[in-house]
């Protein structure tokens, strides 16, 4: 390749901005960005070629670093144990890493170029989704916004998600990087703890039977239905009210507080 760019110089077909390797007399390789000129004589006759080159050992190595570094990261995000993806600054998909291709069910290539809330965010989390997006496209970053993502089989899966500003090395904002998390385990585990809950107190509510609670203070925290239609006292009226010393009679507290106690 050097040959050919020196002997089409001989032939009058000049190069710019050529580069190679030049090794030194201690075989350290050098950089070399090159052009060629034809030399000539008085009367136009080639006689030889003129070559001025410029040093950029140390840009190449600045670029090596950088594309290297550019494929750690883009391995990183590719392989992370959490679903990626990144849009554009008009919200088109632009990134979808491993997880999330295996979370929703769609690969890379159908999602990409695609506007990641019109397409793949349910209608009544669009707004809410897209207000995230376009705040992180303003600088304004979010951490731990929750919201479901529809996989291909339409299945939902809960999302937490970071968005993160991206920007080109001049520091322009150029798309949105979302990192989340599934936690649909999390939450369904959370929506059946809030069931059974619901469903103890009801149970308490509606029992045939007196029901009462009180804190480590014996402050009443607990009335049920029955306990106020036997007693005339209201849940409303007990509650935060100490239970032995307002609602049993004088001969009894002490027995009873050691029993509560």
């Amino acid at each position: 390749s050097v040959k050919e760019v020196l002997d089409n110089a001989l032939l009058g077909q000049e190069a710019a901005n050529f580069e190679f390797p030049l090794y030194t007399k201690d075989q350290t390789r050098v950089e070399v960005l090159l052009n060629a000129t034809t030399r000539r004589d008085v009367d136009g006759k080639v006689i030889g070629v003129i070559g001025v080159g410029q040093d950029i050992t140390d840009r190449k190595e600045a670029e090596e670093e950088k594309t290297r570094v550019a494929q750690e990261l883009q391995n990183f995000i590719d392989t992370a144990n959490a679903p990626i993806f990144g849009i554009d600054d008009k919200g088109l998909v632009n990134e979808w890493n491993n997880k999330a291709a295996e979370i929703t069910g769609f690969s890379k290539d159908e999602v990409n170029g695609k506007n990641l809330v019109e397409v793949y965010i349910t209608e009544e989390f669009r707004a809410s989704v897209k207000e995230v997006l376009d705040n992180a496209l303003l600088g304004q970053e979010a951490a731990n916004f929750e919201f479901p993502l529809y996989t291909k089989d339409q299945t939902r899966v809960e999302v937490l998600l970071n968005a993160t500003t991206r920007r080109d090395v001049d520091g322009k904002v150029i798309g949105v990087i979302g990192v989340g998390q599934d936690i649909t385990d999390r939450k369904e585990a959370e929506e059946e703890k809030t069931r059974v809950a619901q469903e103890l107190q009801n149970f308490i509510d509606t029992a045939n039977a007196p029901i009462f609670g009180i804190d480590d203070k014996g402050l009443v925290n607990e009335w049920n239905n029955k306990a106020a239609e036997i007693t005339g006292f209201s849940k409303d009226e007990v509650n935060g009210k100490n239970l032995v010393e307002v609602y049993i009679t004088e001969e009894f507290r002490a027995s009873v507080k050691e029993v509560l106690d």
